[in-house]
């Protein structure tokens, strides 16, 4: 009979996948608490919530595709997170820190100051934008321009080793000035840096030569003995070697005709 058919119920609403979206809010969390911790002039602590930030972005996507709870909202939250984590904090943390210093050299320099630390937000969110857009399209083995992790690695290194010197940011200001102009601009480069995800397509495709191992395990006991210059050694290489590698390509034929 008609009345014995089942009532449809309300329509059930669309959930998130709960797991990855924690390990991204914690990103955000450390994002969040290294401008405020940068505003109250405690500098080694917002550069640590940095690197914190850069290890929880790395945790989240994995933790997604093992579990199989992959979403296009996670992708976009993950995105905005990262532009507070790697793109507003590291920004707001060298402004704090040493570009606001440039002042002293007058009005029109003290606005150097500020609009390189804008300009470096605004590059973070041009590159998360062209990454969003050309996921599908690149080869995973590249990060085309420098990524946003690694951006934001480079700048709180460089005041967390000077900050651990006791190097002032007013002393190192037009220093200070350079990396975040240069990390800006590689940023938005089209510059190829390895991905250390490995290359092909099937169960085989995440792996990586041995000797990445050995390097990792290295850069680990580095990080026991001393963090800070480790973490700005480290950053430093990475972000030399893509403009190093495209300049021996343009130099050596050989280099030049490989794929």
């Amino acid at each position: 009979m008609e009345d014995d058919a089942p009532t449809p119920g309300p329509a059930r609403g669309r959930g998130i996948y709960l797991l990855p979206n924690l390990f991204t809010t914690g990103g955000l969390f450390a994002g969040f608490f290294a401008i405020i911790a940068a505003s109250q002039g405690r500098y080694g602590a917002a550069c640590i919530a940095i690197f914190v930030a850069a290890i929880l972005d790395g945790i989240d996507g994995r933790v997604a595709r093992l579990t199989n709870t992959q979403s296009e909202f996670g992708v976009q939250y993950d995105s905005l997170a990262d532009l507070i984590s790697f793109g507003m904090a590291p920004a707001l943390v060298m402004y704090h820190w040493a570009l606001m210093s440039l002042k002293l050299d007058g009005v029109t320099i003290g606005r150097i100051g500020w609009l390189a630390a804008f300009l470096y937000a605004a590059c973070a969110a041009l590159r998360l934008a062209r990454f969003n857009s050309q996921v599908a399209k690149v080869d995973k083995r590249w990060f085309v321009g420098l990524a946003s992790p690694a951006a934001a690695g480079l700048m709180a290194s460089f005041v967390w080793t000077s900050h651990d010197l006791d190097w002032s940011g007013e002393e190192l200001r037009y220093l200070a000035l350079a990396v975040t102009v240069v990390a800006s601009l590689l940023m938005v480069s089209r510059i190829r840096y390895t991905s250390f995800k490995g290359g092909g397509s099937g169960p085989k495709s995440d792996r990586v030569p041995f000797f990445f191992l050995l390097i990792a395990l290295a850069l680990l006991i580095a990080l026991w003995i001393d963090p800070p210059k480790t973490l700005l050694t480290a950053a430093t290489l990475y972000a030399l070697s893509g403009p190093a590698a495209w300049a021996w390509r343009r130099r050596s034929p050989a280099a030049r005709a490989a794929p």
